[in-house]
């Protein structure tokens, strides 16, 4: 499982290129902007830090998982926004650079609370005290797969503005092939883990994806934020980091069945956050036609 190619190197290699994309439209006005406009942030990483891992415990205790299972769930809702946040708000018309900012600031953030909330559910789930040493390897390696090809892409549109507004639909349609692509490969490739532990955790993983994208959602509209806003905080809730909880499940932890439940929410989140993406449309459209 940790050493599924789709997981561990073609998606990050096919997100980065999407991310160099996604940098052919954004400007250092589109950051200063985000700067300027703080309670985004906040909002974000207050769900993120303080509501979401609360949230893994309880529907781990009510789903009544076995120790290690309700560990990785935990874990799971711990680790910072995924890659994929990014690329799953630029389809739904977010706000593409609140997203590259959060991705960064949960990312630095995670060095503090993710083992501060791993080791609480070990105590709490597994009776064990073990010490969880920051993932600082792998937060290093999302924050250059997500500033370093977005960088080149804004270096583009700064030289040659023209390239970067042909490219738009083009990047559009190739982010689109490269999700729907990643769903296809990925359910194959992970069918066995899929069929065997479906029953127990796939409602579980489910459920929790669609509460994290709906608590980022419902908190930026309660806190009065553009749409823009709002839609891009509920994918940084939503999409979480699963190769980093993966990793930290087998090589920090030694705790095969705890990377289960990131596993399967690697596979689940494509569907679940593609169909959310068509119901903001949609729902934007209605709104539109009113």
């Amino acid at each position: 499982m940790g050493d599924n190619a789709i997981i561990t190197v073609l998606l990050p290699i096919a997100l980065a290129i999407v991310m160099a994309g996604l940098g052919l439209h954004l400007g250092p006005a589109d950051f200063r902007r985000v700067l300027r406009v703080p309670r985004a942030i906040v909002v974000a990483l207050v769900v993120q830090l303080l509501v979401l891992p609360p949230l893994a415990f309880g529907i781990g205790k009510a789903a009544g998982l076995p120790g290690e299972l309700a560990v990785g769930l935990v874990l799971l809702a711990a680790s910072p926004g995924g890659i994929t946040a990014n690329l799953f708000s630029h389809l739904a018309r977010g706000d593409v650079a609140l997203n590259i900012s959060l991705t960064a600031l949960n990312s630095l953030l995670a060095l503090l609370t993710l083992p501060i909330w791993v080791a609480l559910a070990l105590a709490v789930f597994v009776g064990s005290e073990n010490q969880v040493p920051p993932p600082t390897r792998k937060i290093v390696e999302v924050g250059v797969l997500v500033i370093v090809p977005v960088l080149l892409g804004m270096a583009v549109r700064g030289f040659r503005p023209a390239w970067a507004d042909a490219a738009e639909r083009p990047v559009r349609l190739l982010s689109s092939l490269v999700l729907a692509g990643v769903i296809v490969v990925a359910v194959v490739s992970e069918w066995t883990l899929l069929t065997t532990y479906a029953r127990v955790l796939g409602v579980a993983c489910v459920g929790f994806n669609v509460a994290s994208l709906l608590a980022g959602y419902i908190a930026a509209k309660a806190a009065r934020l553009p749409e823009a806003q709002a839609t891009a905080i509920a994918f940084e809730i939503g999409i979480h980091n699963a190769t980093l909880a993966i990793f930290i499940a087998l090589e920090v932890l030694s705790l095969p069945a705890a990377a289960v439940a990131p596993a399967l929410y690697s596979l689940s989140m494509y569907v679940t956050a593609a169909l959310f993406v068509a119901w903001l449309l949609r729902r934007r459209r209605a709104a539109a036609g009113a």
